[in-house]
């Protein structure tokens, strides 16, 4: 037992070593990206329908993607590009294994986000504990709960789903930045009348200062954001991508949680925390 524990701490060390050396490798600029003539910062999310794509197919591809970014992990699937003014700027993946083949407690959601040359900027985690104690506060109404990681902020960022919500009526999320030690909240709303994935952003005063359109017909999946002139910081924008990124998913994870919470209740599965998620929940100010 203690050969285990030591091995996962040592896991868990030598994670956070590799992701401390992704940021210290990280080209991204702390400035605001400039906006567009109207004022808006605008983005697309191109959700892919195949995986037959420049980015992950070729003889040695995953593999030299591997070697590019120590956050590519052997089971990244890249699904989603990031256009703006024209150009991909971004590529959202997830893991694939830890989605589709785990079960249970162990079934976990992790996006990420990188570059156009694949070096990581953020990770998005579905945060399994905590969802599932929401969940059972709301007996059984599925709210989902994820932590985002981004590469050069002190802040992890906690966007979770209202349980406020009745039948039929739209889904709000919400989430805080911190600047200078000041919180900024933020909601998204799904429009009432929503065909594609829409979602309104209002800042903490009910301002409107974003929003994300889904697209109907598109193929995979597709969303066009802008976010308001004075709000179009990095780490909002990050924030919005994720999110849009994370609207494939959305459903399957509400129907995970509904799953988990019924299970637990007939004492069908023992809860238990995986130790990268649990390492979320550890004290800052423990003994060391």
């Amino acid at each position: 037992m203690t050969t285990i524990v030591a091995r996962s701490g040592n896991a868990a060390a030598e994670a956070a070593r590799e992701e401390n050396a992704e940021r210290k490798t990280s080209k991204s600029s702390g400035k605001a990206p400039k906006p567009g003539k109207d004022g808006w910062h605008r983005f697309t999310v191109d959700v892919w329908i195949t995986n037959l794509n420049t980015i992950e197919f070729g003889i040695y591809k995953r593999s030299r993607n591997r070697a590019k970014s120590r956050q590519f992990t052997s089971d990244m699937d890249i699904y989603a590009e990031v256009i703006e003014n024209g150009e991909r700027t971004g590529l959202i993946g997830y893991r694939e294994d830890l989605w589709k083949q785990k079960t249970g407690m162990d079934k976990r959601l992790v996006l990420k986000l990188f570059n156009e040359t694949v070096n990581w900027r953020a990770t998005m985690d579905l945060l399994v504990g905590r969802s599932l104690q929401m969940t059972i506060g709301s007996r059984g109404l599925p709210v989902t709960a994820f932590s985002i990681n981004t590469d050069d902020d002190n802040f992890l960022i906690y966007l979770e789903r209202s349980a406020n919500k009745w039948p039929f009526m739209p889904e709000n999320f919400s989430f805080f930045l911190m600047n200078d030690n000041q919180p900024e909240f933020y909601r998204l709303k799904r429009d009432l009348i929503d065909l594609g994935g829409d979602f309104t952003l209002y800042d903490q005063h009910g301002n409107v200062v974003g929003a994300l359109d889904g697209k109907v017909f598109s193929l995979g999946g597709k969303w066009y954001g802008k976010i308001k002139q004075g709000h179009a910081d990095k780490r909002l924008l990050t924030v919005m991508k994720l999110f849009a990124g994370m609207m494939i998913f959305n459903g399957d994870s509400r129907r995970h949680m509904k799953a988990l919470y019924r299970d637990v209740r007939r004492g069908k599965i023992k809860p238990k925390i995986e130790t990268q998620e649990a390492d979320l929940y550890k004290n800052p100010r423990r003994t060391r």
